[in-house]
């Protein structure tokens, strides 16, 4: 089988420009009657799975979407008898492509190697609002097993009209129907002939249980991992069109700058260099990359600048300006009131910095124009979004837009947006050839959007024997995912409150939960050393659900964690509940006090997010969690002043490497009777606040910033 190819399109193909024609549900049927539409798919008429050559265009047949209920809208089955898969989510290292393709292959009784997932094309795949929120598996998961087991019955019907039989002699294996009584069999593509099949989806059809899962809840090789590992796989960055230019943008030296006025004579440095000035917008193209950035730099362009804060005010602006909100005035007092009672009382303040993504691969866009319509490929997790944003830039209708998203080197929620594709689509649209635009290492730190910075205040107090007794909690900035504690507490309070942010902010993986969480689980902490309770312990008194006990108690055991401490050495423990599954992590760590070093021994994760479909992609999901976690946890912070990023490159922006990654064990909890949840952002939570609670326990220092130790332990003592 050829590798799949989410683009629709050969790399270096000229985009077709067809135009998208939905058939809407309310009238399909009333032409074809339920029945099975003959349409035939550009794969069908060209003989080419998932791919057009150059010369070649897409058919209206090709085009002709069935209504997102049809069976056709998600699953086509090719005269061949390979599968075609069709989703608006995209790969971004996740590995979906994969638990996708396993999870129909089960329902359709046939092998992983018949799929081809045909993912985040616009023309080609439902809509769908984007990969984010860990998402894909809870729901994109259960549309393709209905849709897959819808179309196994309707194959069912087919082969047993055929056979002149009844559905129930009929049974399925490896791409094949078989009738029980005479062993025929009949492939898939010999009952469908490549008719596409336009039946409506069936809500009710019965689904595989997880405990007979015999292809998903197996550790099924990455599908396309060859084309990675040999180079073969084309990133946007990679792709090239005939006559292709490429772009280089004028960006402004800080936030909140406006272009007063710019000469850019000298940058016409040939007749091969342009250079597109509309309005404040002002950007060039060229053969090649390095002229496009020779030509950018000779633009003398004069700047306005505000005033803006800095990193060392930052905390005081946030709660300065943060916004009114109706936060609960009862539950305040109540709290307030149970904390002015208690004997045992704490006080708490952290911040949490701002920090950037760090994708492998910075924004990236290919841009065309041809007949009045726009074909754009880029790496991004919303390519409906993305479409979007482009009607929105050129007052353009949708289906005139097509975005294409070829599996894109990382994101972490930092690629919701379409800058580079909107920047790419007008440079094409002035210059009348395709252009691409790659945003620069540098670029991706000062113009991307940023993990949000923020200011969580928190005051809890515990009676004599231990048991919370109120809980108060503000997050100014930050965010309200993971705000609410899973502890019970007498009396609480929770609230946020939005603020003014002088930097671009948005998504970044696990949202705010991993400050919610940071602040959660070291107030637990501390409160469990005031009344010199076990944390361990002290955190199962205080949960009634069953499955975050289960957790903790899973990570403690693997951890060891009642076994004797070394001199110097401190463990911690934290947990946390978010996107519907559940993490516990346990820490070790040294100190050596008289070189003031401090090292993460090693770090045990329990994970429990409902039944596995993948053990081993899920174990890499979890520990590509935790190490970027601990990036946030010790060191990453952005550095700025007067709305100027200061450390705009992997040289000054300190990120995990292989020297800080220690032993990392992970149990996975395989509940079989729960629905899987996804897994790409819960298990980041526990890192920092277990770090920061071994610290403590080894130390006697608390520390309520994140970073923890960005210039080692004794700064933030």
């Amino acid at each position: 089988m050829k590798e799949p190819n989410t683009t629709g399109e050969l790399p270096g193909a000229e985009p077709s420009g067809a135009r998208e024609h939905t058939i809407h549900r309310r009238n399909f049927f009333k032409l074809l009657g339920g029945g099975i539409a003959v349409v035939l798919s550009y794969s069908d008429l060209f003989g080419l799975p998932g791919l057009l050559r150059p010369e070649e265009e897409l058919s209206q047949a090709d085009t002709l979407r069935a209504d997102d209920n049809s069976i056709a809208a998600w699953i086509h089955i090719r005269e061949n008898g390979t599968v075609a898969v069709y989703t608006g989510k995209v790969e971004v290292g996740q590995n979906i492509r994969t638990s996708l393709a396993q999870v129909v292959a089960e329902e359709l009784a046939v092998p992983v190697s018949a799929i081809e997932m045909v993912m985040g094309d616009t023309l080609l795949t439902p809509y769908d609002r984007g990969t984010f929120g860990s998402r894909t598996t809870p729901t994109m998961g259960p549309q393709l097993r209905k849709a897959a087991a819808s179309l196994k019955e309707v194959l069912a019907g087919m082969a047993a009209e055929q056979w002149k039989t009844g559905k129930d002699s009929v049974q399925f294996k490896d791409g094949r129907v078989v009738h029980k009584g005479s062993g025929q069999t009949l492939g898939y593509g010999e009952i469908t002939k490549g008719k596409k099949i336009v039946v409506p989806l069936d809500d009710k059809v019965a689904l595989t249980p997880a405990d007979q899962w015999t292809v998903a809840g197996t550790a099924v090789p990455k599908v396309n991992g060859r084309s990675f590992v040999s180079g073969k796989h084309k990133y946007v960055s990679d792709m090239v069109l005939p006559g292709m230019v490429y772009g280089k943008i004028l960006r402004a030296p800080s936030y909140g700058a406006s272009l007063a006025s710019a000469d850019v004579e000298k940058a016409r440095l040939s007749a091969a260099v342009t250079v597109v000035k509309e309005k404040d917008f002002i950007g060039v193209t060229a053969p090649d990359p390095q002229t496009a950035a020779s030509a950018l730099a000779r633009i003398d362009a004069r700047w306005n600048s505000t005033p803006q804060p800095s990193r060392t005010e930052i905390f005081k602006y946030l709660k300065d300006n943060a916004r009114q909100t109706d936060g609960g005035k009862n539950t305040k007092e109540a709290a307030e009131k149970a904390f002015a009672a208690a004997t045992l009382q704490l006080r708490q303040h952290f911040e949490v910095q701002y920090i950037a993504h760090v994708p492998l691969e910075p924004r990236a866009a290919l841009a065309k124009w041809e007949d009045g319509q726009l074909t754009v490929w880029t790496g991004t997790q919303r390519p409906f979004g993305v479409q979007e944003e482009l009607a929105e830039a050129f007052s353009l209708p949708k289906e005139k837009i097509r975005v294409m998203m070829p599996d894109t080197g990382s994101a972490y929620g930092g690629k919701h947006s379409g800058e580079a594709a909107v920047e790419a689509a007008r440079l094409a649209r002035a210059v009348g050839k395709p252009v691409k635009v790659v945003w620069t290492r540098e670029e991706e730190f000062k113009w991307a959007y940023l993990r949000p910075g923020g200011l969580i205040e928190v005051a809890a107090s515990v009676s004599n024997d231990g048991t919370l007794t109120s809980w108060e909690f503000h997050n100014y900035n930050s965010g309200n995912a993971g705000i609410d504690t899973p502890y019970e507490a007498g009396a609480a309070h929770i609230q946020f409150h939005p603020s003014n942010t002088p930097l671009k902010q948005g998504s970044y993986r696990g949202l705010a939960a991993t400050a919610n969480i940071f602040a959660i689980e070291s107030v637990m902490d501390d409160l469990a050393r005031m009344v010199k309770k076990d944390p361990l312990e002290f955190r199962l008194h205080h949960v009634k659900d069953e499955r975050l006990k289960n957790v903790l108690q899973a990570a403690a055991e693997k951890f060891g964690w009642q076994k004797e401490k070394q001199a110097g050495h401190g463990h911690g423990i934290a947990c946390g509940f978010v996107k519907n599954s559940y993490i516990a992590t346990c820490v070790e760590v040294a100190y050596d006090k008289s070189a003031e070093q401090l090292k993460v021994l090693r770090v045990v994760a329990a994970y429990d997010c409902g039944a596995v479909i993948n053990p081993v992609h899920l174990e890499n999901q979890v520990m590509g969690c935790i190490l970027q976690g601990l990036g946030g946890a010790l060191f990453e912070e952005i550095d700025f002043m007067d709305g100027r990023i200061l450390n705009p490159s992997l040289s000054s922006y300190r990120v995990p490497r292989f020297a800080d990654i220690p032993p990392l064990d992970i149990v996975v909890l395989n509940r079989k009777d729960i629905p899987p949840a996804g897994a790409g952002e819960t298990p980041i939570v526990g890192i920092a606040p277990a770090i920061r609670n071994a610290i403590a326990d080894a130390t006697g220092i608390k520390l309520n910033t994140l970073p923890l130790i960005p210039q080692g332990l004794k700064a933030n003592s």
